[in-house]
């Protein structure tokens, strides 16, 4: 049986076979990467989520999409679709939080032996590290999992996922409501190198994406990449972003904001 540490390197996933609702098929098979961002965007019932839970699965054309995936052009095998340990995939929810009741830091320890880390302590600190950069409020290491706000729980589970996880792909519902700084985020999800499909309705994170997948009707219909035009208006949502952060920031923490 294989434990997290030994799962096999993937660099592509390939969905191909897909229909919409009403049984048509979706336009063109989909590629994700190792290192890349895909965005998914379309309205609530559009099929995002829907998707997100065919690669949860490793859908071999047995849910009601009809997907079928390929890791690095190849169908998992039973073992990686059922497998309850090791999983090739990790998922990111807006409701996630922590139910066991121990220290942070105590828990990343465990957690970085169980990935079989050479210095647990100090992968240990790597995390909590990133997650108080994530966390809109920091915290330390010795407070309770359970104490933890839900931005902060949120925070956690994206750094450990992105630092401790070997899972190559990352799945994550709409990081913008999870109470973290987003474009931190991204930043460490990038450094992972791992396949991570993030189902948003936020622009700028849309944006950021390598690629876009735009749902209708349960199926993909648009597959698109950042023209030039829209990497302007990115560095123009960007800092219109940075400026209402300062200013909620300053807020937060009752300072009297000028009339500018």
């Amino acid at each position: 049986m294989p434990t997290d540490h030994a799962l096999p390197t993937l660099r592509q996933l390939t969905l191909s076979g897909g229909c919409d609702k009403s049984g048509a098929a979706e336009p063109c098979d989909i590629l994700l990467c190792a290192g890349e961002i895909t965005a998914l965007l379309g309205p609530t019932g559009s099929g995002k989520s829907r998707l997100l839970a065919d690669i949860e699965s490793l859908a071999d054309g047995d849910t009601p999409t009809r997907r079928r995936l390929l890791l690095d052009g190849r169908a998992p095998t039973d073992d990686e679709r059922f497998e309850l340990t090791g999983r090739l995939v990790a998922q990111i929810t807006q409701n996630m939080n922590f139910v066991l009741d121990m220290g942070v830091t105590d828990f990343l320890i465990a957690h970085a032996e169980s990935r079989g880390a050479t210095d647990p302590v100090e992968a240990a600190g790597r995390v909590l590290a990133a997650a108080n950069d994530l966390a809109g409020e920091g915290f330390e290491g010795g407070v309770q999992l359970t104490q933890l706000s839900g931005g902060q729980s949120r925070a956690l589970m994206i750094a450990d996922t992105a630092l401790l996880s070997s899972s190559p792909v990352l799945l994550i519902d709409e990081i913008e409501n999870a109470g973290v700084d987003k474009t931190q985020a991204l930043t460490l999800l990038l450094s992972s190198d791992k396949i991570v499909v993030m189902a948003t309705h936020d622009p700028v994170l849309a944006l950021s994406a390598h690629k876009r997948l735009v749902f209708e009707h349960g199926a993909v219909r648009q597959v698109r990449t950042r023209t030039e035009a829209e990497t302007r208006l990115l560095a123009r949502l960007t800092e219109t972003e940075r400026e209402f952060s300062a200013i909620r920031a300053a807020l937060r923490v009752g300072a009297e904001l000028g009339a500018a």
